[in-house]
C-alpha cells in the first residue's frame, strides 16, 4: 500500500473532526431573569400597577355610557363617536380642548384635563344623573400608544386604552424577543415634557420587578437591541464550516487523483 492510500483515511477522518467540532460550538442563551434562585422566594419592593394619568390636552378619549335608559344612552354614546356593531365598539373619540375641555351631549363643555379617567368618569355620572336612570360612564383614551421594536416577532405599535401594561406584557403582545435579542439589553425611550429619557433595562435581572421602568407608559418606545456578538460568532462559524468542507472536499479529490495516477 502506498504512503498516500495509507494517510488518506487519517487525514480525511482529521478533517471530519475538526469540521464536526466547529458546527458544535456552544451558544449562551439569553432567557429572562436568570438571576432568580432556583427555588422559591419572595421578592419585596415590588413595583404595583397604582399609576394614575393626568388627561392632557390633545388627548382623544372614548366617553361611553351605559344606564337604565337606553334610548338616552345611544344619543349621547352616538354624539361623541362612539358606535357599536354586535361586539365591535368603534370610535374616533372627543378630543381635549386647548382650554383643557371635552364638549359632550347633554352636559356640554366640561372640564377634563389635570384629571385621571376614573375622576372625569365620576364628575360626569353626577353631570348625567339629571337625564339617565343610574348612569355608569367608562373613560379610555384613543390615542395613547407605545412602539415596540427591534428584534422581536411582530414589531407594531400598540395602543393603550388605559393607563399603562408591563414591559414584559408589551413584548409578549409582540411575539417576545427573538433568538437575536438581547434580554439583557431592552433600551426604553420615554417622553418628559420637551425631553426624552432612555434607560437600559435588563431582564434576565429578576430586580427589573422594582424598578419604576417595569411598567411601561404611553408614547414609550421600547427597542430590544439585536445581539450582535451573537450574529457574528454565527457568521463566522459559518464561514469556517463552508471553507473546511471546500477544503477537504478539494483534499479528498486530490487524494483520489493522486491514488489513480500511482496505481
Amino acid at each position: 500500500m502506498s504512503k498516500i492510500n495509507y494517510y488518506q483515511p487519517l487525514l480525511g477522518l482529521l478533517f471530519y473532526i475538526i469540521l464536526f467540532s466547529a458546527s458544535c460550538t456552544v451558544t449562551k442563551q439569553s432567557t429572562y431573569f436568570k438571576t432568580l434562585q432556583q427555588k422559591d422566594t419572595t421578592i419585596t419592593g415590588f413595583i404595583s400597577n397604582t399609576y394614575e394619568s393626568k388627561i392632557q390636552v390633545g388627548d382623544k378619549l372614548s366617553i361611553s355610557v351605559s344606564s337604565l335608559s337606553p334610548t338616552e344612552d345611544a344619543i349621547f354614546n352616538a354624539s361623541n363617536n362612539t358606535t357599536t356593531t354586535g361586539n365591535t365598539t368603534n370610535t374616533s373619540g372627543v378630543e381635549v380642548q386647548p382650554n383643557g375641555t371635552v364638549q359632550l351631549h347633554r352636559v356640554g363643555n366640561i372640564l377634563a384635563a389635570s384629571l385621571t379617567r376614573k375622576e372625569l368618569s365620576k364628575n360626569l355620572e353626577k353631570q348625567l344623573l339629571p337625564y339617565l336612570k343610574e348612569p355608569i360612564v367608562s373613560v379610555k383614551y384613543v390615542n395613547h400608544k407605545i412602539t415596540i421594536m427591534g428584534e422581536v416577532a411582530t414589531p407594531q405599535v400598540l395602543n393603550l386604552p388605559e393607563e399603562q401594561i408591563s414591559l414584559i406584557d408589551a413584548l409578549v403582545l409582540s411575539g417576545d424577543v427573538g433568538i437575536n435579542g438581547k434580554r439583557n439589553n431592552v433600551t426604553i425611550i420615554r417622553e418628559n415634557g420637551n425631553q426624552k429619557q432612555i434607560k437600559h433595562v435588563n431582564l434576565e435581572d429578576h430586580s427589573i420587578f422594582t424598578s419604576p421602568w417595569y411598567y411601561v407608559q404611553p408614547n414609550d418606545i421600547i427597542l430590544v437591541s439585536s445581539d450582535y456578538e451573537r450574529l457574528e460568532k454565527l457568521e463566522r462559524r459559518a464561514k469556517l464550516q463552508g471553507n473546511i468542507s471546500l477544503f477537504t472536499s478539494i483534499i479528498s479529490f486530490v487524494f483520489i487523483i493522486v491514488s489513480q495516477i500511482v496505481k
